[in-house]
């Protein structure tokens, strides 16, 4: 079978799985239930895969799909392989089924907000299943098979239905012994300490200019991508980080961490509850409600979010 490849990447693994589950099924429609996604994400997975291979795999008609005889070629070794990967494996096996929710989040949020409610998020009032889908990247979510996202940000990303979660006001926090030696004061006094950054400057810039001061990165400062080692880096001396409610309540109410100063500011970054455009599933639609409820967000704005187009 010739392809041509419109690049040398691997094709990643959900493509093969849709065109499995459509080649078995012989219809996108009953693939996308079997691996409890949407059609279309079905079809864009079977697009991918023809353009990848610079040929069809699928003949459509009335009833269904049927495999070309390329793609009969194809369906046979991608079932060689799943066989070999399911006998040589200690793989995971994702749940599935209509109660089973895909949740994006980035690993501060995964690990500080929404791990200490997962409880509730699953069980409250009725049973559901959360696969907690953990990145940094803005993925596709239509694309990877992900009914909802938690995210920061600064506003909407085009291409999915946003509605903003909370927003958080920010104050200066150390460790209870450099917070000692800082003690009370003026904000300047702050400068006098390595400042913590997380993905960027504009949380302190913002604190400063509130306080009508100029706050540039110095080469003291450290700077950690992810607000979880932030956190441990000020609560083991290494300088001032900012608090960041409510990511931060449990490690102010454990003590590891203590206010340094109570002035706040509200960071220029808010939380973002994210879904695909067209009609979520209905257990989608369920916790999305739930994570509303937990962010304090109005019911008639997560119904609104819930009927959006885009």
């Amino acid at each position: 079978m010739s392809m041509d490849h419109s690049s040398d990447q691997m094709l990643p693994l959900e493509t093969l799985r849709a065109f499995d589950a459509a080649a078995r099924t012989g219809s996108f429609s009953a693939a996308a239930e079997k691996l409890n996604l949407t059609h279309g994400a079905i079809s864009r997975q079977i697009a991918k895969l023809e353009s990848w291979l610079g040929l069809k795999v699928f003949e459509r008609n009335a009833r269904g799909v049927s495999l070309t005889i390329e793609g009969n070629r194809l369906h046979l070794r991608t079932t060689e392989a799943f066989a070999l990967i399911s006998v040589n494996s200690d793989r995971w096996v994702e749940p599935r089924g209509t109660a089973v929710v895909r949740l994006a989040s980035i690993p501060s949020v995964s690990g500080l907000w929404l791990m200490p409610r997962m409880a509730a998020l699953e069980n409250n009032p009725t049973r559901l299943r959360i696969v907690l889908d953990v990145d940094n990247r803005q993925a596709d979510l239509a694309d990877e098979g992900i009914d909802l996202s938690v995210r920061c940000g600064r506003g909407r990303i085009p291409g999915r239905v946003s509605v903003r979660l909370f927003e958080e006001h920010i104050f200066p926090i150390a460790s209870p012994g450099l917070a000692t030696e800082i003690g009370k004061g003026d904000p300047a006094r702050l400068l006098k300490y390595p400042l913590i950054n997380d993905s960027d400057a504009s949380g302190w810039r913002a604190w400063f200019a509130a306080r009508d001061m100029d706050y540039r990165p110095r080469p003291h400062d450290r700077r950690f991508e992810d607000y979880n080692l932030v956190l441990d880096a000020a609560a083991h001396g290494l300088g001032i980080a900012l608090a960041r409610p409510p990511l931060t309540q449990d490690q102010l109410d454990a003590g590891r961490v203590v206010a340094v100063d109570n002035r706040v500011v509200l960071n220029p970054v808010s939380y973002w509850l994210d879904r695909p455009t067209g009609r979520p599933r209905a257990a989608a639609a369920d916790l999305a409600r739930r994570i509303a409820a937990q962010a304090g967000l109005a019911p008639e704005a997560v119904e609104a979010f819930l009927e959006a187009e885009q």
